[in-house]
């Protein structure tokens, strides 16, 4: 009927409709078929041949391939003296000629338009969308993935979990942060009552799957008042906690605090939660006496343990959770393509799943991959066609319009037009478009002889003087050990940010005194706005002479390799002025030596308790962390500085000294501030990281008491703190120097706690302190006894 089909087929299994154009011009158009897929598809390649297709009795029939009753359609004889002699089309009326061709089309734009693009797909009932690579059971047409196979169940959409196989709800997939939340069984109970020993499962294990704990999204969490639950690896463990009831009142609702519950970080790349779990109460009951007995036995939920790793916002620990059990908890776990990193996946392009306009990139420690949208690009970066990445039209978008006037959508971005006369990116975050003035000097003409002549003269002074400057700068930077740092920068791979002089004035006003911040003993330190509106403090020393170099490169070098919270962050250096510079984060609160001599206001005793752990951790990180280890060699309470939630930051590493490794200490001179200094080192000049511990004693002490390390005693004799204290301690008169605030706040016990580990620090003897990480840990317990008891009697 038609010859716009020529050489083509077009068939459906249901309502079907074909049409074939053969040489002879014919074209059969039927409707109502009855027949399966298979048959449709029978009947549409034996009508590519002429003499497929016969009639019987008033009935279409296909010859040698299918049964009698794979009727196509039943005419009776008006039907067919319709079609004309023989069903022959051509042969008819023109006018049914012309009614047969109008449905014909009409029934093709329904067949073109009857199959929009398709979805992420969904569960009957379920509004949880699965997009590829993840694929429903059963459905046709999809190439499946291992591992991303997901089944609809009555509850919803289901993934096969574990060795097992079990079975967990699926609540949200994402495609862009490659995460998938889940839940079911995810929470494993433990009763420990009559048990000493430790007990040990493997809970949930995913190895061999594309799956691993999300360390990002999920936290560990232990719930009970006699567990502790590590994740085990071998024979290692790779994290867990402890949590413990003292008592009943001790127990309260809220954040996980280790009373009753507590949490910790998910370990990275974690594929097995292989738990061991353990009574503390068995372990430590014989030597008790008595707390653990303020908890009824007869409670015995409370001995019970509950382990899971859930999503971190979806859980709020709960008195009653003690007694009752938790179950469907959200997880969430981060999933990859199996395959490698991308540069090795790309090598098999028959595997490789990131399709046209994606970037790929490298996960789950480089043995799988995730694709994302390349910029300007929008879709299922895992799939072709329509539903894959496709161009984003920013020019459609009023509400994010880009361009300040005309905009032009190309592939992956788009193009800015400026008004003619005007000059510019055309762009909203970008330059904008602004009058051209070159035009405006080519419209105004020439100017004046004179003023070139000015011009000139103007350009050639400013040439010779940037090139004065330039020469300065260069002396500058060779005479502040700029080689010697660039030799070491290549050769320690340092991470500096260097600075011009420019920069740094235009910081600091020309270094105005009314941006001073501060005086230390190694120089002026300037507050300081860069470009970027990022505060900095500009460190400006004294000037340089050769004795003074290395140690100023030295100071650069060391800060470069650290990186904690708690230690004052190096941004960048400047040689080109006639002093060296640093640039440090900007502190906003000032030393800790102001907070405890220089004001009224006493600080409570638990934010210095607060202080004193977090240098300790500092101090411990120099020791342990970096490589080569640090010794700091000048650590007091002027050189801990505090920001503007009094956070702790170590700073001035003037003094500090690397460790060379397979070394126990390092012979120097000697340096470092009197009343803090540790004495060993003084007679030895043998620096060892004990050094940093008697100095850290020594601030301990000034938090207890806020008193200098130096001070003058009642004849006027200079005393030192350390000494003074030790001795008032063992006449048991600590009351006479304890700061009062501390002793009505913390209790005598407390005190006295504090003092033995402060005394242990100031142990004459080096091998007979504390390592730094072993006094982070008690003051850490401290801490924690502090906050369950937030008012103690001054009697326990």
């Amino acid at each position: 009927m038609s010859a716009a089909f020529r050489g083509r087929k077009h068939y459906t299994s249901q309502n079907m409709l074909a049409a074939v154009d053969f040489d002879m011009r014919f074209t059969y158009v039927l409707a109502g078929w009855e027949g399966s897929a298979h048959d449709a598809s029978i009947l549409a390649d034996s009508l590519s041949r002429p003499d497929g297709l016969q009639i019987h009795d008033g009935s279409y029939y296909m010859r040698n391939t299918l049964k009698p009753s794979s009727k196509l359609h039943q005419f009776d004889q008006k039907s067919m003296n319709m079609l004309g002699a023989q069903g022959n089309p051509c042969a008819a009326a023109p006018s049914v000629v012309f009614l047969m061709q109008l449905l014909l089309l009409c029934l093709l734009s329904l067949f073109c338009t009857g199959s929009p693009q398709s979805g992420p797909a969904k569960c009957p009932g379920s509004s949880v969308a699965i997009p590829y690579p993840f694929t429903i059971s059963g459905s046709s047409g999809v190439l499946r993935n291992p591992g991303f196979n997901i089944s609809c169940q009555s509850a919803g959409p289901t993934i096969p979990l574990g060795l097992d196989g079990k079975l967990y709800t699926v609540l949200a997939i994402s495609l862009d942060q490659g995460y998938v939340r889940v839940t079911g069984d995810t929470v494993y109970s433990q009763c420990h009552q009559q048990k000493n020993g430790p007990e040990t499962t493997n809970f949930l294990n995913l190895e061999g799957t594309p799956f691993t704990f999300s360390h990002t999204l999920n936290k560990f969490t232990v719930v009970g008042c006699d567990s502790m639950a590590m994740i085990k690896r071998q024979h290692s463990y790779r994290g867990g906690c402890v949590s413990f009831c003292a008592s009943e009142g001790s127990i309260s609702s809220g954040a996980c605090s280790g009373v009753g519950c507590c949490q910790a970080a998910v370990p990275e790349e974690l594929t097995a939660l292989d738990l061991e779990v353990t009574s503390i109460r068995s372990q430590l009951l014989q030597s008790s006496s008595g707390s653990w007995r303020n908890i009824s036995r007869n409670n015995s939920s409370a001995w019970c343990t509950k382990v899971f790793i859930a999503d971190q916002g979806s859980y709020v620990f709960s008195r009653g959770d003690l007694d009752r059990n938790l179950t469907n908890l959200p997880m969430v776990l981060d999933w990859s393509i199996y395959g490698g990193r991308c540069s090795d996946a790309r090598r098999a392009p028959q595997t490789y799943m990131c399709k046209e306009n994606t970037e790929c990139y490298t996960v789950a420690n480089n043995t799988g991959y995730r694709c994302n949208c390349s910029e300007g690009f929008l879709g299922n970066p895992y799939l072709q066609g329509l539903d894959g990445c496709q161009d984003i039209d920013e020019c459609k978008d009023e509400m994010k319009y880009p361009c300040t006037h005309k905009c032009i959508n190309t592939v992956g971005g788009f193009t800015c037009l400026c008004p003619m006369g005007t000059t510019g990116d055309g762009k909203k975050q970008g330059n904008g478009c602004s009058r051209d003035t070159k035009l405006l000097i080519t419209a105004g003409g020439g100017l004046p002889l004179l003023l070139v002549l000015l011009t000139l003269g103007f350009w050639t002074h400013w040439l010779v003087k940037k090139r004065k400057l330039a020469k300065t700068r260069q002396r500058y930077f060779l005479q502040n050990g700029g080689m010697l740092l660039k030799q070491q920068m290549f050769s320690q791979r340092a991470p500096l940010r260097i600075f011009t002089s420019g920069e740094l004035e235009k910081a600091t006003d020309r270094f105005s005194d009314d941006n001073i911040a501060g005086r230390g003993g190694f120089g002026t330190v300037y507050k300081g706005v860069l470009c970027d509106q990022m505060v900095v403090a500009i460190k400006k020393a004294q000037r340089v002479d050769e004795s003074q170099v290395e140690q100023f490169v030295n100071e650069m070098l060391i800060l470069s390799q650290v990186n904690h919270k708690n230690v004052v962050q190096l941004i960048g250096v400047c040689l080109e002025s006639e002093v060296p510079l640093l640039v440090y984060e900007f502190i906003t609160n000032g030393a800790l030596f102001h907070h405890l001599h220089n004001t009224s206001v006493p600080m409570p005793w638990e934010d210095r308790l607060r202080i004193a752990f977090e240098t300790a951790t500092a101090l411990a990180y120099l020791h342990m962390a970096t490589n080569p280890p640090i010794i700091h060699r000048d650590v007091k309470s002027s050189n801990i500085l505090l920001d503007e939630s009094f956070t702790a930051k170590v700073s001035d590493f003037g003094a500090s000294r690397p460790m060379p490794l397979n070394q126990t200490h390092v012979t120097t001179l000697v340096q470092g501030t009197m009343g803090y200094m540790d004495p060993e080192y003084f007679q030895t000049s043998q620096l060892t990281e004990r050094s940093d511990v008697y100095s850290f004693g020594v601030v301990l002490i000034e938090l207890l008491t806020r008193e200098k390390p130096i001070f003058c005693g009642k004849m006027d004799e200079v005393r030192s703190l350390a000494l003074h204290f030790s001795i008032l301690f063992h006449e048991n008169r600590l009351t006479e120097i304890v700061d009062h605030e501390v002793a009505d706040e913390a209790g005598a016990r407390h005190v006295k706690t504090v003092a033995q580990l402060a005394l242990r620090c100031l142990r004459l003897k080096g091998e007979e302190r504390p390592r730094m990480i072993e006094v982070a840990v008690e003051l850490e317990a401290l801490r924690r006894l502090m906050k369950q008891h937030s008012v103690v009697d001054p009697e326990e």
